[in-house]
């Protein structure tokens, strides 16, 4: 009887080892209540070299609403590329949206003076963007590139100057959620450094 317990208690005791190891290899790995932000800027960023601009009313980055928390996004496309997962143990410092309006506003500030949504000046340019998507791809199990997407929409004096969507994808070091928060950096700085040469190149005048 006491054998028969033993080999019940060994094949359970496998059983679960073998679940538990499924689990962890259905989603990413990641380390423990880590917090994530962009990081530092280029330090070699082109727009600082370029003509300056006027000053432009950049409002706060829009976003859907999966995007408006601090939840670490991600996506299996080699499994299914229409389910998305989050990260459980890692998370970003503050909303996708947010951290993309401080980095956007520093990258532009370069060339010339930034204003927000509060200041009530009206006729400068005003730049809206919307983020729509931000999430770490999943091609394969050790393989990953970050993917990030907006549509920018610039107007003056209620007219519309021009609207146009960004995208840019860059790869992860790392199948883990450190590193797809790099290459979500390296992938937002691209977007960034697309949308400044873009509003650069726009008839942008100056207020009056």
């Amino acid at each position: 009887m006491a054998k028969i317990d033993l080999r019940a208690a060994t094949a359970m005791f496998a059983l679960a080892c073998v679940t538990w190891l499924a689990g962890c290899g259905s989603a990413p790995s990641a380390m423990p209540n880590a917090r994530y932000d962009l990081g530092s800027p280029p330090a070699a960023n082109a727009a600082a070299n370029a003509a300056p601009m006027p000053p432009v009313k950049v409002l706060a980055v829009g976003a859907p609403r999966n995007l408006e928390t601090d939840s670490f996004a991600y996506r299996l496309s080699y499994v299914d590329a229409q389910r998305t997962g989050s990260y459980s143990d890692s998370h970003w410092t503050m909303p996708p949206a947010q951290l993309l309006t401080q980095r956007l506003r520093e990258a532009l500030a370069a060339r010339g003076p930034i204003l927000s949504g509060a200041d009530p000046v009206r006729a400068v340019p005003l730049l809206e963007v919307e983020l729509t998507s931000f999430e770490q791809v999943f091609d394969a199990p050790e393989q990953s590139h970050g993917a990030v997407s907006v549509r920018a929409t610039l107007t003056q004096q209620g007219r519309v100057v021009g609207q146009r969507s960004f995208a840019a994808n860059a790869p992860a070091p790392s199948a883990d959620a450190s590193g797809g928060a790099r290459a979500l950096a390296a992938a937002s700085d691209d977007v960034i450094a697309q949308l400044s040469a873009w509003l650069a190149a726009q008839p942008l005048s100056a207020a009056r």
